[in-house]
Order: structure tokens, then C-alpha cells, then sequence
């Protein structure tokens, strides 16, 4: 039977509940107790099960059912084992977006005459620069919009930053102190090509991160959460790092957090801040570092390259679309809120649960009561749902975002793909995100 076990924790991701599961399948197996099976779900899984169960001998005619069910009742109880609770960040309020789109428009104003607010800017490296004036002029607003030093635009959106930034302070086999987390993907290939080293600390708890920082060379923080049971505030958590250790790096990496949050990291006695101009609705491929001044001017000094540059026109319409953001997410978010009280009040059947959590964007965690998960995504597309990001949060993104849990997420708790669905309204009304969930779960179910 390992053979059976082994499919059943991959498949069904039984680990607590995996003995037990196969004793009662040892009975239901070996009972006369049959039904015909109807419509269901984990139809592959069971085929897969049921064909294993035939090679070892044993007879699963008119077993299905009983063994859906079987199966569903102990996915159900290993999934109640993890806690779904999560902790957002503290957002900007409506008000204060608003106010925060006055400001910058404000600092446009002090940095274009009329004449050059009309203008797309310069291509090129400028002789005196080494990139185009209107790229060094947007940095400048930038920075201080986002209160620091210095600004730099580079390729690559955030992955971009994150590695522009890395490759300016890291050596190989600098030391850094990580949340003992998964790390996102690309973050963590940058990582592992610098050779560096990593010092896990859970930043969750001052007495960990006290007890690890005298090992390491450079701080890296993400702002949103990289694990729902991620509780730490990233600018509290600077100004306890900075208590014991007032020299050392610190980066923030702050995808999915610009415009949501107050204030940046690199404001708050960080050294720098890192995250993609693409999630904020600028054109692909853009990422921005913000930071200490002699930090940004080595960030420059490695981007040499003329192909490495973003362009004036490229800069200007990020500059742009920076504008409308602040608004469009302060928008977003009192959709995520409607949307989450509104399914915590059991206005769809089989909604369990209902969160709202910054993995990785702002967005609505849905727990369902059934392992329907995939299929009901499948049937949200069909009503105009997105399959899958583009930035995310992109000036492509429209419509509502009916996707799998963040990587990260699934690596630690693989069961949530059965169960959960990471909603996104983008630019949609609640009455449209609940309406295409309740729709959806209806087709799947077949009522």
C-alpha cells in the first residue's frame, strides 16, 4: 500500500489524516456497501486512485462515490487543520488618496513648466547624464513623492529593481536576513545566482530577528505578506532593527504595496525601496528603486548600457499613469471590503469563508466548503473572470481576477488549491465579483 499512500498525500494531501483515511478505505473496500456514481468533483484524482487500487487487487466497481466522498471528508479535515485567518496591511484611506494624488501633481508642477508638461522627453544617454534628461527629471519627482533621496528607473519591472538593487549593494556570500518564509520566486533565483547567503529569522517576532541580525550583512523585507500568518509591520520593524543596528542595509521590497500603504520603507529608515512601475499602471517591463542617494548613483553607474535605460517618452507615461493610481486602488480596495462582508454573510452557498489579505495583492481569500476550487475558476472565466495576472494590477487588467493562492502559499499548503480562490475585483463593482462567483459555483454544482 506505500504506493497508495504516496498518491494520496500528493494527490489528496493527506498528511495527519493519511492513516486513518487508508484504514477507513481498507473497510470501505473490503464492505458490500456500492453506488452509482453521479456528476462529482476530483473526478481525475479518483480515476487515478481507483486504477492504482485495481493493480493492488482490489475490486472499486461501483466504489467511486464512496470513495469521492470518503476522500472529500478527510481533505475537508486536513484543511481545517490550518488556521485562515489573515492580517492586511493598513491602508490608505480614501481621503487620503486623494490627497495623495493632489501631491504629486503638485511636485509635477514645480518640475515641468507648461512647455515641457507637454512633452514626451528625450531618448538616449545623454552625454552629462548617461540617460535621457526626461528619465533623471521623472526620478526626481519621484523621489520626492515618495519622500527619499534618490529614485532610478530600470528594466525589468520588480524583479528588475529587486536585482538592479542587489547587484549595487550584495557581494557574493553576503549574508541576509530573510523572513523564515518561502521567498517569492524570482527574488529567490536572484539570491541563489549572487551566491549569498541566507540568515532565516521570524519577523514575526523582535526577539528572533534581535537574535539574528548581529549574523547578517543586509536586511531584506517584503512588505505584503508572504504567509497568512504573517503579522509583522514593516516599518516598526525597521525602527526595531535600527534600535540595535544603525548601519546596516536594510531593503524593502514593496510590490504590491506602493500606493496602498502611507509610506515606503525607504522613508522610514530604510536604505532603499524597491518594487515594479508595470503594478502601477505603468508600461511592462518598468521597475523603480528609491532610496539613499549614493545607493541610487551606484544603481546608475551599473546600469551603463544604453538598452538598460528607460526611455523619456517610457518615463513620462509612467509619470502619468502614477497619477490616476492612488485612486483607482483606494477604489479597488472599498471593493476587496464590500466583497468580504458580503460573503462572510453567507450571501453564496458554499463560501466558508471569506478573508481579505495583501497575498500578494490586495485581494479576497475565498474558503469554499467543497474541493471545487479549480473547476469554479474554470466556469468564472467563461463569465468574464481573467484566467491569470498580467502585472498584476495592470493598466491591462480590467476585469476580476478568479485565480489559484499565491505560489508561495501553495508550496506551504498545497490543499488551499483545491479549496481557496484568490479574487481580485481590479476594476469591478462587488455585485459583478458576486455574481460571477455565485454563478459559477452554481454550474459546477449543477443547480
Amino acid at each position: 500500500m506505500n504506493r497508495i499512500a504516496t498518491y494520496c498525500r500528493e494527490h489528496f494531501y493527506l498528511n495527519e489524516y493519511l492513516d486513518e483515511y487508508l484504514k477507513d478505505l481498507d473497510i470501505l473496500l473490503k464492505s458490500d456497501e456500492r453506488r452509482e456514481e453521479g456528476n462529482g468533483w476530483l473526478a481525475k484524482e479518483i480515476d487515478g486512485l481507483c486504477a492504482l487500487l485495481s493493480e493492488e487487487g482490489c475490486d472499486t466497481d461501483g466504489k467511486r462515490a464512496l470513495i469521492r466522498e470518503l476522500s472529500e471528508t478527510y481533505m475537508k479535515k486536513q484543511l481545517d487543520l490550518i488556521p485562515f485567518e489573515s492580517h492586511p496591511l493598513k491602508m490608505m484611506c480614501f481621503d487620503e488618496s486623494i490627497e495623495r494624488q493632489f501631491e504629486l501633481v503638485d511636485i509635477m508642477h514645480r518640475h515641468f513648466d507648461g512647455y515641457e508638461a507637454l512633452k514626451e522627453g528625450d531618448y538616449g544617454c545623454s552625454l552629462d547624464l548617461g540617460r535621457p534628461h526626461r528619465t533623471a527629471e521623472v526620478e526626481k519627482v519621484l523621489a520626492e513623492y515618495f519622500h527619499c533621496e534618490d529614485a532610478a528607473l530600470v528594466r525589468g519591472g520588480g524583479t528588475g529593481a529587486i536585482r538592479a538593487l542587489c547587484l549595487a549593494l550584495l557581494k557574493r556570500g553576503s549574508r541576509v536576513l530573510v523572513h523564515d518564509a518561502p521567498i517569492y520566486k524570482t527574488t529567490m533565483t536572484t539570491f541563489e545566482a549572487m551566491g549569498t547567503e541566507l540568515i532565516r529569522a521570524d519577523f514575526n517576532d523582535p526577539d528572533d530577528v534581535q537574535k539574528h541580525l548581529r549574523d547578517a550583512d543586509v536586511v531584506y523585507i517584503q512588505r505584503v505578506r508572504q504567509q497568512l500568518s504573517d503579522t509583522y509591520d514593516a516599518i516598526e520593524l525597521i525602527g526595531e532593527i535600527r534600535k540595535t543596528a544603525q548601519d546596516i542595509p536594510i531593503v524593502v521590497d514593496e510590490n504590491y504595496a506602493v500606493n496602498k500603504v502611507r509610506e515606503l520603507g525607504a522613508a522610514c529608515g530604510g536604505d532603499a525601496s524597491v518594487f515594479s512601475g508595470f503594478k502601477l499602471l505603468g508600461l511592462p517591463g518598468i521597475g523603480v528603486v528609491v532610496g539613499k542617494k549614493d545607493l541610487i548613483a551606484k544603481v546608475h553607474e551599473q546600469n551603463y548600457s544604453g538598452g538598460g535605460q528607460v526611455q523619456g517618452p517610457e518615463a513620462s507615461e509612467l509619470l502619468r499613469s502614477l497619477v490616476n493610481n492612488p485612486i483607482l486602488l483606494a477604489v479597488q480596495d472599498r471593493s476587496v471590503d464590500q466583497i468580504a462582508d458580503r460573503l462572510s454573510s453567507g450571501e453564496v452557498s458554499h463560501v466558508e469563508k471569506a478573508v481579505k489579505a495583501n497575498l500578494e495583492e490586495r485581494i479576497i481569500l475565498v474558503k469554499l466548503d467543497l474541493p471545487i476550487a479549480e473547476e469554479v475558476m474554470a466556469e468564472a472565466v467563461k463569465l468574464g473572470a481573467l484566467p491569470y495576472p498580467v502585472g498584476s494590477e495592470s493598466r491591462y487588467e480590467v476585469q476580476s481576477l478568479f485565480y489559484r493562492v499565491a505560489k508561495v502559499m501553495l508550496d506551504k499548503d498545497p490543499i488551499f488549491r483545491k479549496y481557496v480562490i484568490r479574487i481580485n475585483p481590479m476594476r469591478s463593482g462587488p455585485d459583478t465579483v458576486i455574481r460571477i462567483l455565485d454563478e459559477a459555483i452554481r454550474k459546477v454544482l449543477d443547480i
